[in-house]
């Protein structure tokens, strides 16, 4: 998975390389540094 750091709070859908679910994914960076990282399966 590439996030791109010059982006400070970040949400967007991916597909699980594994299962091929959708999981909506929340990194967020300061300074070019991830400080928070969330992914939740949003199957339904």
């Amino acid at each position: 998975m590439l996030i791109d750091p010059s982006i400070r709070r970040q949400t967007y859908v991916e597909d699980c390389e594994v299962c091929c679910n959708p999981i909506e994914v929340t990194p967020e960076f300061e300074n070019n540094e991830l400080v928070g990282f969330q992914a939740t399966d949003i199957e339904q």
